[in-house]
Protein backbone atom coordinates (compact mmCIF):
# COMPACT_ATOMS: atom_id res chain seq x y z
CA UNK A 1 0.00 0.00 0.00
CA UNK A 2 0.95 3.85 -0.48
CA UNK A 3 1.88 5.83 3.03
CA UNK A 4 3.64 8.63 4.16
CA UNK A 5 6.83 7.37 5.88
CA UNK A 6 9.36 9.52 8.16
CA UNK A 7 12.43 7.42 7.64
CA UNK A 8 14.16 9.97 9.86
CA UNK A 9 13.72 13.52 11.71
CA UNK A 10 13.56 15.83 8.11
CA UNK A 11 13.32 12.88 5.68
CA UNK A 12 9.75 12.68 4.54
CA UNK A 13 8.71 10.85 1.88
CA UNK A 14 5.66 8.81 -0.04
CA UNK A 15 6.11 5.21 -0.70
CA UNK A 16 4.82 1.68 -0.42
CA UNK A 17 5.17 -0.33 2.40
CA UNK A 18 3.48 -3.60 3.54
CA UNK A 19 -0.12 -3.74 3.62
CA UNK A 20 -1.21 -4.13 7.54
CA UNK A 21 -2.25 -7.25 8.99
CA UNK A 22 -5.01 -7.86 12.10
CA UNK A 23 -3.30 -8.75 14.91
CA UNK A 24 -5.80 -9.99 17.94
CA UNK A 25 -8.72 -8.41 18.76
CA UNK A 26 -7.57 -5.37 15.56
CA UNK A 27 -9.25 -4.11 12.31
CA UNK A 28 -7.70 -3.00 9.41
CA UNK A 29 -9.53 0.24 8.29
CA UNK A 30 -9.33 1.72 4.95
CA UNK A 31 -8.44 5.45 5.92
CA UNK A 32 -11.02 7.92 4.60
CA UNK A 33 -9.30 11.26 6.12
CA UNK A 34 -6.80 11.54 8.45
CA UNK A 35 -5.78 15.41 9.85
CA UNK A 36 -2.12 17.24 10.17
CA UNK A 37 -1.80 18.58 13.91
CA UNK A 38 0.82 19.86 15.67
CA UNK A 39 2.62 17.09 16.33
CA UNK A 40 3.05 15.56 13.02
CA UNK A 41 5.47 18.43 12.63
CA UNK A 42 7.10 17.80 16.17
CA UNK A 43 7.32 13.66 14.98
CA UNK A 44 8.95 15.39 11.15
CA UNK A 45 11.31 17.14 12.74
CA UNK A 46 12.75 14.74 15.37
CA UNK A 47 10.75 16.86 18.43
CA UNK A 48 8.78 14.35 19.52
CA UNK A 49 10.74 12.19 21.65
CA UNK A 50 8.72 9.22 21.83
CA UNK A 51 9.04 8.29 17.85
CA UNK A 52 10.79 5.55 16.93
CA UNK A 53 11.80 6.27 13.34
CA UNK A 54 10.89 5.23 10.73
CA UNK A 55 7.35 5.65 11.08
CA UNK A 56 4.05 6.13 9.37
CA UNK A 57 2.50 9.16 11.10
CA UNK A 58 -1.26 10.04 11.37
CA UNK A 59 -3.16 9.75 14.40
CA UNK A 60 -6.57 11.87 13.77
CA UNK A 61 -8.69 9.58 11.30
CA UNK A 62 -11.77 7.70 10.48
CA UNK A 63 -12.87 5.22 7.85
CA UNK A 64 -14.29 1.94 6.56
CA UNK A 65 -13.35 -1.62 8.56
CA UNK A 66 -12.19 -3.86 5.56
CA UNK A 67 -10.85 -6.82 7.91
CA UNK A 68 -11.09 -8.32 11.26
CA UNK A 69 -8.35 -10.20 13.50
CA UNK A 70 -9.17 -13.00 15.30
CA UNK A 71 -11.28 -12.70 18.75
CA UNK A 72 -12.33 -9.55 17.90
CA UNK A 73 -15.43 -7.87 20.62
CA UNK A 74 -18.15 -6.09 19.58
CA UNK A 75 -20.06 -6.89 16.96
CA UNK A 76 -17.81 -5.58 14.46
CA UNK A 77 -18.31 -6.19 10.55
CA UNK A 78 -16.70 -5.26 7.94
CA UNK A 79 -18.16 -2.06 6.46
CA UNK A 80 -18.80 0.03 9.87
CA UNK A 81 -17.31 3.41 9.63
CA UNK A 82 -15.26 4.40 12.27
CA UNK A 83 -13.54 7.32 14.29
CA UNK A 84 -10.69 6.16 15.98
CA UNK A 85 -8.91 7.04 19.13
CA UNK A 86 -5.21 6.44 18.79
CA UNK A 87 -4.93 5.99 22.56
CA UNK A 88 -2.91 3.27 23.52
CA UNK A 89 -3.12 2.74 27.12
CA UNK A 90 -1.14 -0.09 29.03
CA UNK A 91 -3.99 -0.91 31.36
CA UNK A 92 -1.45 -1.59 34.49
CA UNK A 93 0.71 0.73 35.35
CA UNK A 94 -0.29 3.31 38.75
CA UNK A 95 -1.50 6.10 36.36
CA UNK A 96 -4.20 3.68 34.05
CA UNK A 97 -5.01 1.71 37.05
CA UNK A 98 -6.16 5.34 38.59
CA UNK A 99 -8.15 6.44 35.89
CA UNK A 100 -5.32 8.59 34.17
CA UNK A 101 -4.88 6.40 31.25
CA UNK A 102 -3.52 9.56 29.36
CA UNK A 103 -0.62 9.48 31.89
CA UNK A 104 0.15 6.11 31.40
CA UNK A 105 4.10 5.47 31.85
CA UNK A 106 3.83 2.67 28.85
CA UNK A 107 2.13 5.68 26.46
CA UNK A 108 1.95 4.52 23.21
CA UNK A 109 -0.70 6.01 20.44
CA UNK A 110 -1.17 4.98 16.59
CA UNK A 111 0.56 7.54 14.35
CA UNK A 112 2.77 8.67 17.46
CA UNK A 113 4.78 5.19 18.17
CA UNK A 114 3.55 2.91 16.31
CA UNK A 115 2.21 3.37 12.46
CA UNK A 116 -0.70 5.38 11.66
CA UNK A 117 -2.84 6.16 9.04
CA UNK A 118 -1.29 8.61 7.19
CA UNK A 119 -1.54 5.42 5.09
CA UNK A 120 -4.56 3.84 2.42
CA UNK A 121 -4.55 1.13 5.80
CA UNK A 122 -4.33 1.14 9.23
CA UNK A 123 -4.37 -1.67 11.75
CA UNK A 124 -6.24 -0.61 15.07
CA UNK A 125 -7.29 -2.43 18.66
CA UNK A 126 -10.98 -2.67 17.72
CA UNK A 127 -11.02 -0.76 21.17
CA UNK A 128 -10.40 1.85 19.62
CA UNK A 129 -12.51 2.20 17.59
CA UNK A 130 -16.75 4.26 17.18
CA UNK A 131 -18.60 3.64 15.12
CA UNK A 132 -20.03 7.04 12.89
CA UNK A 133 -23.48 7.56 11.74
CA UNK A 134 -23.98 7.74 8.23
CA UNK A 135 -24.73 11.23 8.81
CA UNK A 136 -21.19 11.91 9.64
CA UNK A 137 -18.43 12.04 6.59
CA UNK A 138 -14.71 11.39 6.80
CA UNK A 139 -13.28 14.38 7.22
CA UNK A 140 -15.98 15.52 10.36
CA UNK A 141 -14.66 11.63 11.66
CA UNK A 142 -11.08 12.46 11.46
CA UNK A 143 -11.86 15.87 13.38
CA UNK A 144 -13.09 13.93 16.44
CA UNK A 145 -9.80 13.22 18.05
CA UNK A 146 -8.70 17.11 17.98
CA UNK A 147 -12.50 17.35 19.57
CA UNK A 148 -12.01 14.91 22.11
CA UNK A 149 -8.78 16.84 23.15
CA UNK A 150 -10.79 19.97 24.15
CA UNK A 151 -13.27 18.38 25.62
CA UNK A 152 -10.92 17.09 28.23
CA UNK A 153 -9.46 20.50 28.44
CA UNK A 154 -12.89 22.02 29.28
CA UNK A 155 -13.04 19.57 31.60
CA UNK A 156 -9.78 20.47 33.61
CA UNK A 157 -10.61 24.06 33.88
CA UNK A 158 -14.01 23.92 34.13
CA UNK A 159 -17.00 26.23 33.03
CA UNK A 160 -19.90 28.37 34.63
CA UNK A 161 -22.46 30.46 32.13
CA UNK A 162 -21.48 33.86 32.62
CA UNK A 163 -18.07 33.37 33.41
CA UNK A 164 -15.21 35.55 31.05
CA UNK A 165 -12.58 33.23 29.49
CA UNK A 166 -9.87 34.16 27.59
CA UNK A 167 -8.48 32.16 24.86
CA UNK A 168 -4.68 32.58 23.49
CA UNK A 169 -4.57 31.01 19.86
CA UNK A 170 -7.24 31.16 17.11
CA UNK A 171 -5.88 27.84 15.44
CA UNK A 172 -8.39 24.58 15.12
CA UNK A 173 -7.70 23.73 19.27
CA UNK A 174 -8.47 27.17 20.10
CA UNK A 175 -11.71 27.16 17.54
CA UNK A 176 -12.77 24.34 19.27
CA UNK A 177 -12.31 25.19 23.23
CA UNK A 178 -14.15 28.60 22.22
CA UNK A 179 -16.82 26.85 20.83
CA UNK A 180 -16.95 24.29 23.28
CA UNK A 181 -16.80 27.13 26.46
CA UNK A 182 -19.24 28.87 25.05
CA UNK A 183 -21.75 25.60 25.25
CA UNK A 184 -20.92 26.07 28.69
CA UNK A 185 -22.21 29.48 28.82
CA UNK A 186 -19.26 31.45 29.09
CA UNK A 187 -18.52 34.64 27.36
CA UNK A 188 -15.06 34.48 25.14
CA UNK A 189 -12.51 36.67 24.05
CA UNK A 190 -10.13 35.61 21.53
CA UNK A 191 -6.59 36.74 20.75
CA UNK A 192 -4.00 35.54 17.95
CA UNK A 193 -1.36 37.72 15.93
CA UNK A 194 -3.19 36.29 12.50
CA UNK A 195 -5.88 38.89 11.91
CA UNK A 196 -7.47 36.64 9.19
CA UNK A 197 -7.68 33.81 11.88
CA UNK A 198 -9.97 36.16 14.42
CA UNK A 199 -12.91 36.70 11.81
CA UNK A 200 -13.71 33.05 12.36
CA UNK A 201 -13.75 33.43 16.35
CA UNK A 202 -15.91 36.68 15.65
CA UNK A 203 -18.10 34.73 13.23
CA UNK A 204 -17.96 31.22 15.88
CA UNK A 205 -19.25 34.80 18.50
CA UNK A 206 -16.92 35.69 20.08
CA UNK A 207 -17.68 38.39 22.03
CA UNK A 208 -14.27 40.56 21.22
CA UNK A 209 -11.04 39.36 19.32
CA UNK A 210 -7.53 40.62 19.41
CA UNK A 211 -4.24 40.23 18.39
CA UNK A 212 -2.82 41.59 21.53
CA UNK A 213 -4.13 40.42 24.80
CA UNK A 214 -2.67 43.83 26.39
CA UNK A 215 -5.12 45.44 24.04
CA UNK A 216 -8.54 43.71 25.75
CA UNK A 217 -8.07 45.71 28.83
CA UNK A 218 -9.83 43.65 30.94
CA UNK A 219 -9.11 40.62 33.35
CA UNK A 220 -10.74 37.49 33.00
CA UNK A 221 -12.19 34.69 35.52
CA UNK A 222 -9.89 31.85 33.03
CA UNK A 223 -7.90 31.76 29.72
CA UNK A 224 -6.87 29.22 28.45
CA UNK A 225 -3.34 28.65 26.02
CA UNK A 226 -3.51 27.21 22.84
CA UNK A 227 -0.56 27.91 21.39
CA UNK A 228 2.33 26.35 23.69
CA UNK A 229 4.42 29.98 23.05
CA UNK A 230 5.82 30.83 26.56
CA UNK A 231 5.20 34.61 25.94
CA UNK A 232 1.32 33.71 24.83
CA UNK A 233 1.15 31.67 28.58
CA UNK A 234 2.76 34.78 30.43
CA UNK A 235 0.48 37.08 28.59
CA UNK A 236 -3.03 34.96 29.57
CA UNK A 237 -1.46 34.42 33.47
CA UNK A 238 -0.97 38.44 33.46
CA UNK A 239 -4.53 38.66 32.06
CA UNK A 240 -6.50 36.57 34.76
CA UNK A 241 -8.54 38.64 38.00
CA UNK A 242 -7.55 37.12 41.75
CA UNK A 243 -8.81 33.79 42.43
CA UNK A 244 -8.74 33.21 38.09
CA UNK A 245 -7.81 29.97 36.43
CA UNK A 246 -5.28 28.64 33.85
CA UNK A 247 -5.33 25.97 31.39
CA UNK A 248 -2.15 25.28 29.74
CA UNK A 249 -3.55 23.61 26.78
CA UNK A 250 -0.67 24.24 23.62
CA UNK A 251 2.29 21.92 23.44
CA UNK A 252 5.66 23.49 24.25
CA UNK A 253 9.23 22.46 23.92
CA UNK A 254 10.38 20.35 26.30
CA UNK A 255 12.73 22.93 26.69
CA UNK A 256 10.47 26.01 27.22
CA UNK A 257 10.36 27.46 30.21
CA UNK A 258 8.07 30.89 31.84
CA UNK A 259 7.78 33.83 34.03
CA UNK A 260 4.91 33.99 36.18
CA UNK A 261 4.79 35.71 39.32
CA UNK A 262 4.55 33.34 42.38
CA UNK A 263 3.42 36.06 44.76
CA UNK A 264 0.18 36.31 42.60
CA UNK A 265 -0.13 32.81 42.51
CA UNK A 266 0.13 32.24 46.11
CA UNK A 267 -2.13 35.99 46.80
CA UNK A 268 -4.27 35.87 44.27
CA UNK A 269 -4.77 31.78 44.54
CA UNK A 270 -4.43 31.16 40.65
CA UNK A 271 -5.00 27.76 39.83
CA UNK A 272 -2.73 26.23 36.82
CA UNK A 273 -4.01 23.11 35.62
CA UNK A 274 -2.47 21.22 32.33
CA UNK A 275 -4.77 19.16 29.60
CA UNK A 276 -2.39 16.05 27.87
CA UNK A 277 -4.29 14.42 24.92
CA UNK A 278 -7.73 12.08 25.45
CA UNK A 279 -9.08 10.77 28.39
CA UNK A 280 -12.65 9.33 28.28
CA UNK A 281 -13.58 12.25 25.81
CA UNK A 282 -13.28 10.47 22.90
CA UNK A 283 -17.08 8.91 23.08
CA UNK A 284 -18.11 12.88 23.78
CA UNK A 285 -16.74 14.60 21.15
CA UNK A 286 -18.06 12.13 18.66
CA UNK A 287 -21.36 12.80 19.95
CA UNK A 288 -20.79 16.59 19.41
CA UNK A 289 -19.70 16.18 16.06
CA UNK A 290 -22.47 14.16 15.00
CA UNK A 291 -24.89 16.28 16.50
CA UNK A 292 -23.84 19.43 14.91
CA UNK A 293 -22.88 21.06 18.23
CA UNK A 294 -19.20 21.78 17.00
CA UNK A 295 -19.33 23.96 13.65
CA UNK A 296 -16.70 22.20 11.76
CA UNK A 297 -17.05 23.90 8.45
CA UNK A 298 -15.45 26.82 9.55
CA UNK A 299 -12.54 24.77 10.90
CA UNK A 300 -12.22 21.84 7.71
CA UNK A 301 -10.17 24.09 5.39
CA UNK A 302 -7.58 22.07 3.14
CA UNK A 303 -7.41 19.30 1.69
CA UNK A 304 -4.90 17.06 -0.16
CA UNK A 305 -3.69 13.73 -1.29
CA UNK A 306 -1.66 11.02 -0.03
CA UNK A 307 1.10 11.90 -2.55
CA UNK A 308 1.49 14.99 -1.22
CA UNK A 309 1.61 14.64 2.60
CA UNK A 310 4.94 16.83 2.48
CA UNK A 311 3.20 19.64 0.96
CA UNK A 312 0.17 18.90 3.55
CA UNK A 313 3.35 19.60 6.61
CA UNK A 314 4.33 22.88 4.67
CA UNK A 315 0.65 24.06 4.21
CA UNK A 316 0.06 23.33 7.88
CA UNK A 317 3.30 24.74 8.84
CA UNK A 318 2.59 28.12 7.17
CA UNK A 319 -0.58 28.96 9.27
CA UNK A 320 -2.48 29.65 6.28
CA UNK A 321 -6.32 27.88 6.75
CA UNK A 322 -6.68 25.96 10.03
CA UNK A 323 -7.39 21.85 9.76
CA UNK A 324 -5.08 20.32 7.18
CA UNK A 325 -6.33 16.69 6.25
CA UNK A 326 -4.94 14.24 3.87
CA UNK A 327 -7.86 11.66 1.71
CA UNK A 328 -5.60 8.67 0.86
CA UNK A 329 -6.65 8.03 -2.92
CA UNK A 330 -9.60 6.20 -4.06
CA UNK A 331 -11.65 7.13 -0.59
CA UNK A 332 -14.85 10.02 -1.20
CA UNK A 333 -15.42 12.32 1.38
CA UNK A 334 -18.37 9.99 3.16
Amino acid sequence: MRAAIIDQPGSIRVGEVPDPKPGDGQLVIKVGACGICGTDLHIADGHFPPTPYPIVPGHEFAGEVVELGADVPGGWKIGDRVAVDPSLFCGYCTPCRSGHGNLCANWNATGDTVDGAFAEYVAIPASTAYRMPDSMTWQQGALVEPVSCAVHGVRQIGVEAGERFLVVGAGTMGLLMQQLLQRGGAQVSVVDRNAARLERATKLGAVSVSTDVAELDQRFDAAVDCTGAAPAIEAAFDSLRRGGRLLVFGVAPAEARISLSPFRIYNDEIKIVGSMAVLHSYGAALDLVASGAIDTDELLTDTLPLEEFPAALDLMRSGAGLKVQVLPGGVDEK
